[in-house]
């Protein structure tokens, strides 16, 4: 019998991907699936499984404790919206006491009340290493000049946007940033950038630089390049070795059908 470890399951292809390189590794795998939030097809593939509210400290420590578990990771991405919609009492006295209500001080904050409780939350690298992506061009459209001007623009000020914590990707066409993201996630705000500029937009993603590996890494893929096309989008740039990529060579494949720029490039600090 391997060594157990939880994961806190939200949305998208990390949970999947996470639990099948810990299991790959010996792990036994208890997964908490956050309602609203996690695929339902994950839970055959658990070792364990329990539905629960976002908001419900309580019974995930209590899940965990049941079956054995003193360290767990989390994986996908969680709503802010949602865990204040079904907070229990423990949650919600945590985030009285909080002096910013941003999604990383509220991660943060969950994160030391299960450490309080004897769960420790791991850091994913072992897992997920290989998702990052060096610096270079991974389509065979390369970037024209204006493109490389508004991937420049784009990539700055996603970054600046990370690091106050206000979301991690932003829209740009002809040198104008034209969409930032908020609570509603990177496909919604390339919808929202393609309705306001129209054909053309330039999408650039990008980490904390400070990034705790535990929390809400970034991360794109075939859905991303999906919204990108309905968008009519001329270009992806991600931030090389701080955003994960999924399904790469299916999304590449859509993105050269598509004559789609996808790059990784360094933040250089300007």
């Amino acid at each position: 019998m391997g060594h157990r470890i939880g994961i806190i399951a939200g949305s998208g292809m990390l949970p999947f991907l996470i639990l099948e390189k810990a299991k790959n590794q010996g792990f036994q795998c208890t997964v908490v699936g956050l309602k609203e939030e996690t695929d339902p097809s994950l839970e055959d593939k658990a070792d364990g499984f329990d539905w629960i509210e976002s908001g419900d400290i309580l019974r995930i420590i209590s899940f965990f404790k049941k079956n054995r578990i003193r360290e767990a990771l989390m994986a996908g991405k969680v709503d802010p919206r949602r865990i204040f919609e079904n907070l229990d009492q423990s949650l919600l006295h945590l985030l009285h006491r909080m002096k910013d209500k941003t999604p990383t001080s509220i991660m943060n904050a969950i994160i030391n009340f299960l450490s309080q409780e004897g769960i420790q939350i791991m850091d994913p690298s072992p897992f997920i290493s290989s998702y990052f992506c060096q610096e270079g061009v991974m389509t065979e459209t390369k970037p024209s000049p204006q493109i490389e001007e508004d991937i420049q623009l784009g990539l700055r000020m996603a970054k600046k946007i990370a690091d106050l914590d206000l979301g991690q990707t932003v829209v740009v066409k002809d040198k104008a940033v034209v969409a930032v993201e908020g609570l509603e996630g990177t496909d919604e705000t390339i919808k929202r950038g393609g309705q306001l500029a129209g054909e053309g937009i330039v999408v650039a993603k990008a980490g904390r630089s400070s990034q705790d590996m535990r929390i809400d890494l970034p991360g794109v893929g075939l859905r991303t390049v999906e919204a990108l096309v309905k968008a009519r989008g001329k270009a992806l740039c991600i931030e090389a070795r701080k955003v994960l990529f999924f399904q790469r060579e299916e999304t590449v494949s859509l993105a050269n059908n598509h004559k789609i720029l996808i790059m990784a490039k360094e933040y250089e600090g300007n």
